[in-house]
This record gives structure tokens, C-alpha cells and sequence, in this order.
């Protein structure tokens, strides 16, 4: 499915963002971009380079696979 990695990404970046307590517009500002760019990121919207895989998951502290990888589904 077309865009399906891209939305994969934007679900985890969220995710962790949130569990990390931090607001996508303090997430935005460490990573010196807009806040309505990470918001089109974790929507899925954007078509993202691996350097900017790698960046996003260096500040969350996370391997770049860990944004890369469908979560498994809870049981």
C-alpha cells in the first residue's frame, strides 16, 4: 500500500514523542524545524530521507528500525 511506511513512521514518532512527556511543538524546536512540519511527519505526509530518520531517532534516543517497524498488535 502506497504511503504505508510513511504512515508507520509518523504513528511511532508520536508515539514515542508522547511517551517521552515531550509537546510536538518542544520536539519541533530540538530538532530545528516548524511545528506544522513534525505535524505533517506524524501524519504521514511527508516522504522522509533516512538522514532524516536517523536525526529523529538520535533526539528520541531510539535505533532509526525502532520508527521503521509496524508496532505488533496487542493480544
Amino acid at each position: 500500500m502506497e504511503g504505508e511506511l510513511q504512515r508507520t513512521v509518523g504513528e511511532n514518532l508520536r508515539r514515542y514523542r508522547q511517551q517521552r512527556g515531550l509537546s510536538q511543538e518542544s520536539f519541533a524546536e530540538a530538532l530545528h524545524v516548524h511545528r506544522t512540519y513534525m505535524g505533517s511527519v506524524e501524519r504521514g505526509e511527508r516522504n522522509l530521507t533516512l538522514q532524516t530518520v536517523e536525526r529523529l531517532a538520535q533526539t528520541l534516543g531510539i535505533a532509526p528500525i525502532d520508527l521503521l517497524n509496524k508496532p505488533s498488535e496487542p493480544q
